[in-house]
């Protein structure tokens, strides 16, 4: 990919610490021809206090000197089999519980899958799983996260879900397939989970929309169907659903904080996290 970083796009990077404490320590470095590699990702004997403060925590069960560790994953690079070595003699413990029971699910398109983070933990869907501590799912399908039903009955499948956050909006060929699609998605899940949450999250801005009356009438017109059809169903009994309007989420200077207009950048997806961390946090409070 010509606009993301190698790291995010195909790199593990690796947080130490408990939940609420995580704090990032390094990334995967690797030959980009390579289609296997071995890398040192921690090693607390590297330096003088190596990982201490960030990851010389107690363990799940109260016993000092265990290490939390957090791994993520590449964005966008599929992962065929991965193999952790640890020391002899290390143990290896439960990481501590989640604060919240359920998952929280996002449903939605590039953005959405971390295009365009300079690394994996960057993603917002990946800040805000920490900051909520919450077992999170990412749904997000470059180019191809559109509302489709036979998704939407997929996602119904998941078992225990805990909040379902549609935010598929930039990949809608038109305002006429989102119209079709949205009132179809939600009546699907809510088939399946008549009270489980629904956030619907419109898109966020573009740097287009500075220039393109097209571009931002378009983007306008698909946030107030968005919001007008959560506060229809809302007074037709379902109050477990709720709108957000994400092109406030960037901020006055959005144009700064994608990769290509598009795409956040680290500070769009920090702003991003930034934003939703209250909304999310409110209604998973709520149940």
């Amino acid at each position: 990919m010509n606009h993301m970083p190698a790291t995010g796009q195909c790199g593990f990077d690796l947080y130490l610490g408990r939940p609420g404490e995580q704090r990032f320590y390094t990334v995967t470095k690797y030959d980009l021809k390579a289609t296997e590699y071995e890398y040192k990702l921690f090693d607390a004997a590297e330096g003088p206090g190596a990982g201490v403060g960030a990851g010389a925590t107690a363990g799940a069960d109260g016993s000092d000197g265990l290490t939390a560790v957090t791994i993520n994953f590449p964005l966008y690079q599929g992962v065929e089999e991965v193999e952790i070595g640890l020391d002899a003699g290390a143990q290896i413990r439960p990481f501590p519980p989640y604060a919240y029971s359920g998952r929280l699910i996002f449903y939605g398109s590039s953005i959405t899958q971390g295009g365009c983070a300079s690394r994996p933990g960057m993603a917002y869907t990946n800040i805000l799983s920490r900051r909520l501590n919450i077992e999170t799912i990412n749904l997000g399908f470059s180019g191809n996260g559109r509302g489709d039903p036979e998704v939407a009955r997929l996602i119904a499948q998941i078992p225990n879900p805990r909040l379902l956050v549609l935010d598929y909006e930039p990949n809608c060929v038109s305002t006429e397939l989102f119209r079709e699609t949205l009132p179809q998605f939600i009546r699907i899940f809510r088939e399946a989970h008549p009270l489980v949450p629904i956030l619907v999250l419109s898109r966020i801005a573009y740097a287009r929309d500075l220039v393109d009356p097209e571009t931002l009438r378009a983007r306008t017109e698909r946030k107030e169907f968005q919001q007008q059809t959560v506060e229809r169903l809302r007074a037709d009994g379902d109050t477990n659903l709720f709108f957000y309007d994400g092109s406030t989420l960037l901020g006055e200077d959005f144009d700064e904080c994608t990769v290509d207009g598009t795409h956040p950048s680290d500070l769009g997806f920090m702003r991003m996290a930034n934003g939703l961390e209250p909304v999310l946090r409110e209604i998973l409070d709520a149940r």
